[in-house]
């Protein structure tokens, strides 16, 4: 008899209980039990190894779009780095930055984001080698110069190394800084205090706007 008077209070908490756990979940969808849905549809849209885009304003970056005839001046590489997303891109220093952080920095906080087409390729092991590869760039100095070394290292340049030394997949051709757009009077005067009257028209050069054209790459993500 003991048993079955504290049975029916024993029901009932358990109903009460789960009615009571049930709401919650409902009217508080980010409880820690469920975790944030919302921060998981978002971060489910990167991979490791994507390529992402953005308009930056600086007076350099408006003469790389104008040589470039793109709306993309600044590139970096999409990192799971211990399940936190991170943008390696080449800025003063070359470094890793928050995703979040990165996206804040271009114009409208807009970007686009690419994707190899058969990211197959990209294993786990592959994945690491890049990574591995990329730390020797980190803290190095952007390369304002746009030279074809590892001394010092613009943000597009960056990536195709990353891609093809490290991948083995070379994202676009290499071209010559004279097949550019560089008659816009902008353009001109950011040239004329790089390089005075010595510019290096035969320069290697690999620009934002090369990568982003990939036909080997996807757009998977575009807020413009």
């Amino acid at each position: 008899m003991k048993n079955k008077k504290f049975l029916f209070p024993l029901i009932t908490f358990i109903i009460s209980f789960g009615c009571a756990l049930f709401i919650s979940l409902k009217v508080f969808p980010n409880n820690p039990f469920t975790g944030n849905k919302q921060e998981k549809i978002i971060t489910s849209k990167y991979k490791d190894g994507d390529v992402i885009f953005q308009t930056s304003e600086s007076k350099q970056c408006e003469a790389v779009r104008i040589a470039t005839n793109s709306k993309f001046s600044h590139c970096g590489i999409i990192y799971d780095i211990n399940g936190k997303w991170f943008v390696f891109e080449a800025v003063q220093p070359v470094k890793l930055t928050p995703l979040e952080d990165w996206i804040k920095h271009g114009k409208d906080s807009k970007y686009v984001v690419k994707r190899l087409k058969n990211d197959s390729v990209l294993k786990p092991e592959v994945l690491q080698k890049m990574k591995d590869y990329s730390q020797q760039f980190d803290g190095k100095e952007y390369d304002a110069y746009f030279e074809w070394t590892d001394n010092r290292i613009y943000c597009s340049e960056l990536v195709w190394k990353i891609y093809k030394n490290a991948a083995g997949i070379e994202l676009s051709k290499l071209r010559e800084l004279k097949e550019f757009n560089l008659t816009d009077p902008r353009v001109q005067k950011i040239l004329k205090e790089r390089y005075g009257n010595d510019i290096p028209l035969e320069e290697k050069v690999v620009a934002p706007s090369d990568l982003s054209d990939s036909n080997l790459l996807k757009t998977v993500i575009d807020t413009y």
